[in-house]
């Protein structure tokens, strides 16, 4: 079985990567706790790869990374690589946000999620990335997820991410795109290389 290591401490990232890498032979671990990697990249890929690349060659192992975020229209795209960083709490995010779009028409916006996997020695050997386009809401609706998902609604669905279903979710949202596309790249990858 072969270990991949995920840039990460967060065990429910974990899990869900599981979720979608569980049709292949993989063991996956959490980054050791004391490894923090400064994502200084300008694009969700840019930082998928640095810490995909960073924790590889510091631990010797296949690692993977993903990163993610909101990307507004209106607002030039932001929260996008700053989105977990646009306030301290889920509610403080979502209040700011929603202070920001007040009043504006264009609801458009794309959450994205770029993955990558490094070889041991740090080389990117597999990346790709995931989007789902939606629009924000003007209020909260729903109980589920996390983040920003009480306010995007995809409109092909009629709800917002937080009021899918794990299983929904997981199938139409950018991080289940970007493993999606990511299967295919992973039946023909040789770990050994």
């Amino acid at each position: 079985m072969k270990k991949l290591v995920v840039a990460t401490g967060n065990e429910n990232k974990l899990k869900e990567i599981l979720e979608y890498l569980q049709e292949f032979n993989l063991e996956l671990a959490l980054k050791p706790p004391e490894l923090d990697v400064e994502e200084t990249g300008k694009t969700f890929m840019e930082n998928a790869i640095l810490k995909a690349s960073q924790i590889a060659k510091t631990v010797k192992q296949w690692a993977i990374a993903d990163d993610s975020g909101l990307m507004v229209d209106a607002l030039n795209g932001q929260p996008g690589i700053f989105s977990s960083r646009y306030g301290t709490t889920d509610h403080d995010r979502i209040t700011r946000l929603l202070r920001e779009l007040d009043g504006e028409t264009n609801r458009n916006a794309q959450f994205v999620c770029a993955v990558a996997i490094a070889n041991p020695d740090g080389e990117i050997m597999i990346k790709t990335e995931g989007i789902c386009r939606g629009e924000i809401l003007t209020q909260v609706i729903g109980d589920n997820g996390f983040g920003y998902d009480p306010i995007f609604f995809v409109p092909e669905i009629q709800q917002t991410f937080a009021q899918m279903s794990p299983l929904l979710k997981g199938k139409i949202s950018h991080r289940g795109k970007a493993f999606a596309n990511l299967t295919p790249l992973l039946k023909s990858f040789d770990f050994t290389c």
